[in-house]
């Protein structure tokens, strides 16, 4: 089970081996923090106290909103996030989507694009954003799909790679073949809650 905790954040403002550097300031004591995603947000395959907003909200004593909507792709994701951004005012963003883009072999490059404008609305609000890359669906040795270390890369955002490709590969940390179980997404929110600890936000 530790092995489930094993993981690089990549902040991409430095090296690699330097990720443990803050580059966020500390969120203010009343600071909202918006989950925004698909299912794996929203908590499919475990009940609803069980989904990682609601145990990161423990771990973090802030806030945190779920605004995950099961299906949904990332242009509809795009055109939900002002509104909510906006409904909510949220000091931070954690930036989970494309599951169901790739599920439905939409184009790489569009969901790319789609992560980049919605990394950019967040910022035009003065909101700060971390992202979880995302695996391809396959039966194997599952990695977050390429595009998600390279827009981390290319807009400067703090990433974890590796949290969801390890509770996604054991079987006893899933619901189904897609989602995780309670146990899966308690990992999640306390792998989350490292990165926002390594990030200098919490």
């Amino acid at each position: 089970m530790k092995k489930t905790f094993l993981f690089c954040i990549f902040i991409f403002l430095t090296a690699c081996e330097q990720a443990t550097a803050p580059v966020f300031e500390k969120l203010h004591q009343d600071a909202v923090i918006l989950a925004f995603g698909d299912s794996l947000t929203y908590g499919t395959g475990a009940p609803r106290e069980s989904d990682y907003p609601s145990r990161l909200t423990e771990l973090s004593q802030h806030k945190v909103i779920n605004a995950g909507i099961p299906g949904e792709i990332s242009s509809t994701g795009l055109k939900r996030l002002p509104v909510v951004l906006d409904k909510y005012q949220p000091e931070l963003l954690i930036l989970i989507h494309g599951g169901n883009d790739m599920l439905r072999r939409i184009p790489e490059q569009q969901l790319a694009s789609n992560l980049r404008q919605m990394i950019d609305v967040a910022r035009q609000r003065n909101v700060k954003v971390v992202m979880l890359g995302v695996p391809k669906p396959r039966l194997f040795l599952l990695d977050s799909a390429a595009i998600y270390q390279q827009i981390a890369e290319e807009q400067q955002v703090p990433i974890d790679l590796e949290a969801l490709p390890t509770i996604l590969g054991d079987n006893a940390l899933k619901s189904d073949t897609i989602h995780p179980n309670s146990d899966g997404y308690r990992l999640m929110a306390e792998s989350i809650h490292h990165l926002l600890v390594a990030t200098g936000a919490l």
